[in-house]
């Protein structure tokens, strides 16, 4: 029983964390957009579209955590420390990274990147306590 019961909370991982990347991914598709065409409407200004350029940072980076508790808690998982304090901090990093690909008209994080967040995700999402479940 306690092997279903993880392979079921993988699943959930699976689930929580390719719906909470997709999220964070476009919305900072759409606020580096906004930011851009902010910098354009306001040439003159030097730090034209820089506020929204932070405020999605800010708000992807604040988001991924939120996401993936809120995920797991609506599929009927606890323990999800780990999956929230790893998936949170490995975003963090992972789309500070890859900034300058999402910055550009059209531009998107590398497949790759995003696949192995998710598999990364979903292997950390195990680490929960199963036997809590419910």
């Amino acid at each position: 029983m306690k092997s279903f019961r993880l392979k079921t909370r993988f699943i959930k991982g699976a689930v929580t964390v390719v719906a909470a990347t997709a999220a964070c991914h476009s919305l900072m598709y759409a606020g580096f957009a906004g930011a851009r065409e902010s910098a354009a409407a306001n040439e003159d200004d030097m730090w034209a579209g820089a506020f929204e350029f932070l405020f999605t940072m800010a708000a992807s980076w604040a988001l991924m955590p939120l996401l993936l508790w809120a995920g797991m808690r609506v599929l009927g998982e606890t323990g999800n420390a780990v999956l929230v304090l790893v998936g949170g901090l490995v975003w963090a990093v992972l789309s500070g990274y890859f900034t300058n690909d999402i910055d550009r008209a059209g531009g998107h994080m590398p497949v790759p990147a995003l696949v192995a967040y998710v598999l990364a995700g979903t292997a950390v999402s195990g680490a929960g306590s199963p036997g809590h479940s419910g």
